[in-house]
């Protein structure tokens, strides 16, 4: 059995350990377009022990599929071809950056943060260049998590967003809430703003709407990325949103023998009861391990996401599962949203924090339809939103959420978990 596997980030290592195990006697190639496998930590032992080097082809670009031949055409960076057979192929290409068809992008100091490469580069800048000023276009999460690090470094940052608040993946009052800590900590927040081009002058000159002109010595891309579905689409494999690649329970493509996962494919989305675009790093492993598994012969299925996600931005964490008002609507549920904002802990215990919630649900059914939480950092908000994950993703009401024998100590918690308690005023009103 010869397992290829074209791209080697969490999917395709997740993939590769998975058909290992379940069968230690495969080839199994995993084709890399850089030199920076992503073991990660589960995956170091095995590379450590030696079993996996040689079967690691760094710098190598898959350029081309023939299902016809089952083999993959791949070129090196010196120009070399090569041809590689198999009998399963995985495609885990992830995705690419969405980079402004603007002028200036390819300006020195103008940096996408996509690839390890392009980290290096901001990281050479930053050390020889000593830059004291930074422009980030982009208000999501590696935006704001960017402009985190770089008030660390001392840099003045100013964050420019096109839509109404920052990180326009939670409702407008809890961005509101995270325009305020970014500006607490001296980053200049401007939103609906378009970026219109970039110019050498004075700097890096960066003018958009809304009258938005300001200068800085480096400028950061973060907006957003799209499925790397090129080699897919050119090999006849069917695509859905986004063209992302279209594949089933079990991450198998429509050509025979073909798998692929993470941030290239559809995702099946538990509440929707729907496939849709939805690349997060939880996601990929899962479905590298399922097409792994199922590559060697088995018969796993990905059950689905809820889209949980969680990010820290100074003092604040903000996170999110499951659906907002705007998209049940759209999905013709029939949703009310109620903020609740409650202590995470016992006041008595010094050190407590207001969190703020946001919890959706369906007013027909009762069902919780989504979650978002803005608290402290210390507040266990990661905790809380993986409690409405687990309700989500085995479709619970939201009254259900009172039934949960959750922990509780005064310096952590309180006999009514924040979860509950904020569950508990949507079922009351």
């Amino acid at each position: 059995m010869r397992f290829l596997i074209i791209g080697g980030s969490d999917v395709g290592i997740s993939a590769a350990l998975r058909a290992r195990e379940v069968n230690r006697e495969a080839t199994i190639i995993v084709v890399l377009a850089d030199g920076y496998p992503n073991f990660s930590i589960c995956g170091l032992p095995f590379f450590l022990s030696g079993e996996t080097p040689h079967d690691l082809l760094l710098w190598h670009i898959a350029t081309s599929i023939d299902v016809a031949r089952r083999v993959v055409e791949v070129i090196d960076r010196d120009g070399h071809h090569k041809l590689l057979p198999y009998d399963r192929l995985l495609i885990a290409t992830g995705a690419a950056p969405l980079v402004p068809e603007i002028p200036g992008i390819t300006l020195p100091g103008v940096h996408t943060l996509h690839t390890m490469d392009e980290s290096f580069g901001v990281h050479r800048q930053l050390l020889d260049q000593n830059p004291r000023s930074a422009i980030i276009v982009g208000a999501g999460y590696i935006g704001v998590e960017m402009a985190d690090a770089l008030v660390h470094r001392g840099l003045d940052v100013t964050l420019v967003g096109k839509t109404e608040s920052v990180l326009a993946t939670v409702d407008l009052e809890l961005g509101n809430i995270i325009g305020l800590e970014l500006r607490r900590h001296a980053v200049d927040v401007r939103t609906d703003v378009n970026v219109d081009g970039i110019f050498q002058s004075d700097g890096l000159r960066v003018v958009g709407s809304n009258g938005f002109e300001k200068s800085a010595d480096i400028v950061l891309l973060a907006t957003g990325v799209k499925p790397a579905s090129e080699l897919a689409l050119n090999a006849g494999m069917t695509t859905g949103m986004r063209n992302a690649i279209r594949v089933d329970g079990g991450m198998r493509t429509n050509l025979p023998d073909i798998y692929a996962a993470g941030d290239c494919v559809e995702t099946w989305h538990r509440v929707l009861q729907n496939h849709l675009y939805l690349p997060l790093g939880t996601t990929s492993p899962k479905q590298g391990r399922v097409a792994g598994e199922n590559a060697m012969g088995g018969t796993a299925e990905f059950r689905g996401s809820v889209g949980t996600q969680v990010v820290k931005i100074f003092d604040l964490a903000a996170g999110r599962t499951g659906l907002r008002d705007n998209e049940a609507k759209r999905a013709r549920f029939n949703p009310r949203t109620l903020e609740t904002t409650v202590w995470d802990h016992k006041t008595y215990y010094p050190g407590a924090q207001r969190m703020t919630f946001r919890v959706t649900g369906d007013v027909d059914t009762g069902k919780l339809l989504g979650a978002q939480i803005v608290g402290h950092w210390r507040s266990e908000v990661a905790k809380r939103v993986d409690i409405f994950a687990t309700a989500l993703f085995y479709g619970m009401g939201v009254d259900e959420l009172d039934d949960l024998d959750l922990s509780y100590t005064p310096p952590l918690s309180s006999p009514w978990d924040p979860v509950q308690l904020a569950a508990q005023n949507w079922t009351r009103r």
